[in-house]
Order: C-alpha cells, then sequence, then structure tokens
C-alpha cells in the first residue's frame, strides 16, 4: 500500500520496495526505477515537446474512447483530460523525466506519463497524488492500451508534428536558390567537371539545379511524412487488441482526429503495425538524404567561393564572423561548413535507426527509444541547420561577375560555343595553338581577327541555354 505523507515526501512502492518521492513531484514508482536503472543520456522524454504533446493527446484519446465504451467513468475521463491538457501545457516538465534513451522498450516512458497523468488527475478529483484512490496509473491512464502500440504511436504523431517545420525550411531554402538563379541568369560561369573546365554556362543555372534538388527534397519528405499517419493504436500488446473494449479501436481514431487535427488511422494490418518500423527507415532515410544533398550544396559554395585571391572567388557569401584566432581578417565559410558538419551526424543517426528497425524481435520492436532520440536529433539539427543557412547565407550571396567571366574567357572551355561560329577545323586549330603558346583562345581569335573579345561573348551566351528552358 502506498503510504501519502503531508509535508515534502511520499512514499510508494513496488515489488521492489519502497521508494520516496518528493511531494512536489507527479511521477511515481515506476518512473523512479525507470529513472535509476536507465539513465544514459542527458535529455529526458519533455525534451522534446511534440513528443510529451504526442503521449498526452493519445491518452486524451484513449480517455475519451475508454469513456464511450463505458470502461472509465465520465468524472474519471474529464480529469484525465485535464490533466493531459496541462502536460501539453508544459506545467509538468520537471515531472516527466525518465532518459528519451531509455533501454525498457518504452514501458519506463509509457509509465512516466501514466503516473504524472494519474496522479494530476487525482489531485483534480480532490485527491492526494501518490495514492491512485479512485484513478489509477494502469488500471484507467493506460486503460486498453499497452507501451507497444501507445509508444510508436505517439513516435509517428511526434515525428509527423515536427517534419511539417522542417519542410517548410527546405522549401524557403528552394525559393532562395530560385531567387539568386534569376539574379545570376545572366553572369557567364566556367562550368567543371571532376574540377576540371568543361563548358560554359551561366551562374544562374547552376542556382537553378540546386533549387530544382532541395524542391525534390521537401517533396520527398512531404510524401514520407504522409506514411507516419497510420498507427498501431487498439492493438495493444501484439497486436490483436487483447483487453480493449470492443468499440475502442474506432473511437481512439476518431478523437485522436478531433484533438490533433490530423487524420490518423488504423494500419491495415495490425501485427505487421506492431511487428515492424520500416517506416522509420524510410524517414530516416530521407532526412540523411536531405542533409548529404545540402552539404553537396554547400561544398560547392564552399569551392566557389574560395579564396578569394588564391581560390576561385567566383561567389561572395555573407561575411558571418572571424575566420582566425590568429589570422587577421580571414573570414571562413561558417555556415556551409555547419551543413556538411551536420550531414555527417544525420548520416550516423541514420544507421542507428537501421540497426534499431533491423533488430525488432518476434510482436514487437523494443528498440523504439534509439530511433526516437535519433530521428528526433536528425530533424533539430537539420531544420536549426537550414534555418541559419538560409538566412545568414544563402539570402546574401553575390556574385562575382568578372570573375566569373574572365575564368570562363581564359579556359579551353569556350571552344565549343565558338565553333558554330567560326566552325570546328578552325577552333581546332587555335585552340591547339592556345594550348601551345599558355594563352587565352579568346586572345587568339581577337588578335587573328577572326571574332572580337565582344563577339565571343555573345556567342559564348547564345551557346548558353536559357536558365529555367525545360
Amino acid at each position: 500500500m502506498n503510504r501519502v505523507t503531508q509535508g515534502e515526501q511520499r512514499v510508494e512502492r513496488d515489488y521492489v520496495g519502497e521508494v520516496t518521492i518528493p511531494s512536489d513531484k507527479l511521477y511515481g514508482v515506476n518512473t523512479v526505477r525507470g529513472v535509476d536503472n536507465l539513465t544514459v543520456s542527458s535529455l529526458n522524454v519533455a525534451h522534446y515537446t511534440e513528443f510529451r504533446n504526442a503521449f498526452a493527446q493519445v491518452k486524451w484519446a484513449a480517455a475519451l474512447a475508454n469513456r464511450d465504451n463505458a470502461v472509465v467513468t465520465t468524472e474519471q475521463c474529464e480529469a484525465i483530460v485535464k490533466a493531459c491538457q496541462e502536460v501539453i501545457e508544459g506545467r509538468f516538465d520537471s515531472s516527466l523525466v525518465v532518459d528519451l534513451m531509455e533501454g525498457s522498450g518504452g514501458t519506463s516512458t509509457n509509465m512516466n506519463f501514466n503516473e504524472v497523468i494519474a496522479n494530476r488527475a487525482q489531485q483534480v478529483m480532490g485527491h492526494a497524488a501518490g495514492s491512485y484512490e479512485v484513478l489509477h496509473p494502469n488500471d484507467h491512464v493506460n486503460r486498453s492500451q499497452s507501451t507497444n502500440d501507445v509508444y510508436p504511436a505517439a513516435l509517428k504523431i511526434a515525428t509527423y508534428g515536427m517534419l511539417g517545420p522542417l519542410i517548410n525550411e527546405v522549401t524557403q531554402l528552394a525559393s532562395l536558390f530560385e531567387n539568386k538563379a534569376a539574379d545570376f541568369a545572366d553572369v557567364l560561369h566556367l562550368g567543371r567537371t571532376c574540377l576540371q573546365d568543361a563548358q560554359p554556362m551561366r551562374l544562374g543555372q547552376v542556382f537553378c539545379g540546386y533549387a530544382s534538388l532541395t524542391k525534390r527534397l521537401a517533396e520527398e519528405l512531404s510524401a514520407v511524412r504522409e506514411k507516419l499517419r497510420a498507427l498501431p493504436l487498439g492493438g495493444t500488446a501484439i497486436g490483436t487488441g487483447f483487453g480493449a473494449p470492443a468499440g475502442y479501436r474506432a473511437a481512439v481514431y476518431a478523437h485522436l482526429s478531433d484533438i490533433t487535427g490530423v487524420d490518423y488511422v488504423a494500419p491495415a494490418n495490425p501485427f505487421d503495425a506492431m511487428q515492424n518500423m520500416d517506416v522509420f527507415s524510410r524517414v530516416s532515410a530521407e532526412l540523411r538524404t536531405c542533409a548529404v544533398s545540402l552539404a553537396k550544396i554547400a561544398s560547392d559554395l564552399t569551392v566557389l567561393s574560395s579564396g578569394p585571391v588564391g581560390g576561385l572567388g567566383e561567389l561572395k557569401l555573407p561575411e558571418a564572423q572571424a575566420g582566425s584566432s590568429i589570422m587577421p581578417g580571414k573570414v571562413n565559410p561558417v555556415l556551409p561548413m555547419a551543413i556538411i558538419q551536420l550531414s555527417f551526424a544525420v548520416v550516423g543517426n541514420d544507421v542507428a535507426v537501421a540497426q534499431a528497425v533491423q533488430y525488432g524481435q518476434l510482436e514487437i520492436n523494443h528498440f523504439e527509444p534509439v530511433v526516437a532520440s535519433r530521428v528526433f536529433d536528425s530533424i533539430a539539427l537539420l531544420k536549426n541547420g537550414i534555418e541559419r543557412f538560409a538566412e545568414k547565407c544563402v539570402a546574401g550571396i553575390e556574385a562575382n561577375v568578372e570573375r566569373n567571366e574572365q575564368h570562363l574567357l581564359d579556359s579551353m572551355a569556350v571552344a565549343t560555343a565558338l565553333v558554330p561560329k567560326i566552325g570546328y577545323s578552325q577552333v581546332s586549330k587555335l585552340a591547339r595553338q592556345s594550348v601551345a603558346e599558355g594563352r587565352p583562345l579568346v586572345s587568339i581569335l581577337e588578335e587573328s581577327g577572326l571574332l572580337s573579345r565582344q563577339e565571343a561573348v555573345a556567342a559564348i551566351h547564345k551557346a548558353s541555354c536559357p536558365v529555367f528552358e525545360a
């Protein structure tokens, strides 16, 4: 029997023994065991508000569905709902103390929420926390549920919610690249392959490629996000629904959709939904693809802005901060560097998710906490990184028009563009002369009287396709 004491502490017990809990905390003995045994990281289950809120929303919907099916009273339901709403307001974060990476397969997390909600509901009903006289964490807050269907449901709801702002950031970044493509539409640029001079193009064409890629990244993230709407709720422990009344499953989805504003649905097969987490492999893979794709762009910007004297110097990135503690005046491309660095972390997170998905066993996957931790981390890194990259770097990129044109006209890459004007044989002869003498082809053309510099530039412009031509 639990002992509720006046003053600063209360005592609860389980089959292991008694624990003492501060009277201002709403967790119970199961939470204490989870904290004592399984704290391994610096983040708790309230760290990501979307995850905290998702758990409370599931408990809220479950209470309403249980009331509809007459397995909890209206008074109990209303108290649970109020407690859930207050959890979402962040009032009890100091009592949500289980480690996000806890290793109990989610049971400690689920019980932390059950106990906090039950104790607050007890208070709402006029009873002391810890007594569980009229409302119990397992019998009422967790009624018709199991950790095995609640945890993955909350994980999906939280991930769905977190992906929305990330997709918005990626979409806005695509718009910035489109703007830059238009700004640089007429800037001649030396296209390179394998870091060697290749063909003439326009700088705007480089950025329209970036815009197209980034837009596609947003579209793929949106597509995989939709796969998260199928939840395993109602499957209880292994998918059979054992322990839940017949009308519970339909009711809980209806209430959850009303609460969240998202049309969450039951899975096509409840046993598949309990056994497998392949959707998170897909989500994590898209996060990885987003990270490494943007890192490629960031690497390009670093190369194109290199120098400014000893490198290419074709782009001017905004000067964000001093680049050296010893070299005065040095400015580094810190925003692109940050994007590249976070991509390493997201790739590592994806490996962890793949391992967790692979090692689920039999009827459930009990490695969901590491999936939650790594997926949430990837989303947060990308959202925060892209927001700063867009605002502090991409929005302020400028082109060094003269440097771009100089590099192109000094290279052999102009040869292809001049063939329609003076013929292949003549261009080949002059190109060999250019290589032998180490002089720009355009200068030799001008000296020979075949083509002025202005005519050569015009021919190169004509040979370059419009920026947005299909």
